[in-house]
């Protein structure tokens, strides 16, 4: 089921509120335009500053809007344990079809840590669970063993990878299987990683080249020579906006992208703020570059 691009997408703000409009405008837009799967409330989203309402209703609405045309993983990770539990029975309740599930931020938990906060999720949810190994986010880094312990677990299903490491893809691989679901975290090394033996990504870039980024998933996990031949060259067409989107620290960057494509505001919440001049015209040369703009 979660395979392909799947979308981590922002949350639209005016006026630093919800802007459900333009939310519900994004959703459809990924939707119509070949996205796999949604990703609601996750790092993209700006999950840490949502309040619970808010952090709830993002994926209501999202659930609601695609109406089972695709896939919904809810972002329900948090640094809390029972808060996480809270978010993801709270998901699976309104029809989430997963959850994403960050690795516990700030507290810098042992591997025996990690393993009981992930074990005590799963053993109150009944959806696949997919870990977010995010050592730059969160400090800590999962270990391949503990991955393993944690996929003979009902609902442990497979990992968003971020570490940047394609070795990894290798070795998780080797150790828990072909079912063991992995997803790339990192746009940009996209294609290696699914010749590696990953099945897809939670794209950043999906939010504004959904096409391109649904198109270029499709043709890499392609087995064909000449559809691996299109990857390659959509690949190279995706690589300055993979780029241009994390010179300032995301979601700024796709947020700035998204104003310019009448997606929605360019409005970040605090600590985050708006791209500067000098990311601003990086942004608009490279979508330009890509017939997007």
């Amino acid at each position: 089921m979660f395979k392909g691009s799947n979308v981590a997408l922002i949350t639209p703000f005016k006026n630093n509120m919800l802007d459900v409009e333009a939310y519900i405008k994004l959703i459809h837009f990924n939707i119509e335009n070949g996205t796999n799967a949604l990703v609601p409330a996750g790092t993209t989203g700006e999950s840490p500053t949502l309040s619970h309402e808010e952090h709830q209703r993002v994926i209501e609405l999202c659930i609601k809007e695609s109406n089972g045309k695709n896939p919904v993983i809810a972002g329900t990770g948090s640094n809390s344990t029972e808060e996480a539990i809270s978010l993801t029975t709270h998901a699976e309740k309104v029809g989430a079809n997963a959850a994403l599930v960050v690795t516990p931020y700030y507290n810098k938990p042992t591997q025996e840590g990690l393993y009981q906060h992930y074990k005590s999720i799963n053993d109150k949810c009944g959806i696949p669970i997919i870990i977010y190994n995010i050592p730059g986010r969160s400090v800590i880094d999962m270990s391949i063993d503990t991955m393993a312990r944690l996929f003979e677990l009902k609902n442990i299903a497979g990992v968003k990878d971020a570490t940047g490491d394609l070795n990894r893809v290798n070795l998780q691989k080797n150790k828990m299987g072909n079912d063991f679901i992995q997803l790339t975290g990192n746009d940009d090394n996209a294609f290696e990683f699914n010749k590696r033996g990953g099945v897809g990504a939670i794209s950043v870039t999906g939010n504004i080249a959904p096409k391109l980024c649904s198109n270029f998933q499709k043709y890499s996990l392609s087995k064909k020579n000449n559809e691996q031949k299109e990857a390659e060259r959509i690949d190279k067409i995706l690589q300055p906006i993979h780029n241009a989107m994390f010179i300032e620290s995301n979601p700024s960057p796709v947020k700035y992208a998204a104003k310019l494509l009448g997606l929605c505001e360019d409005d970040v919440r605090l600590p985050l703020v708006k791209v500067t001049d000098p990311t601003k015209k990086i942004i608009n040369k490279v979508l330009v570059s890509a017939d997007l703009l």
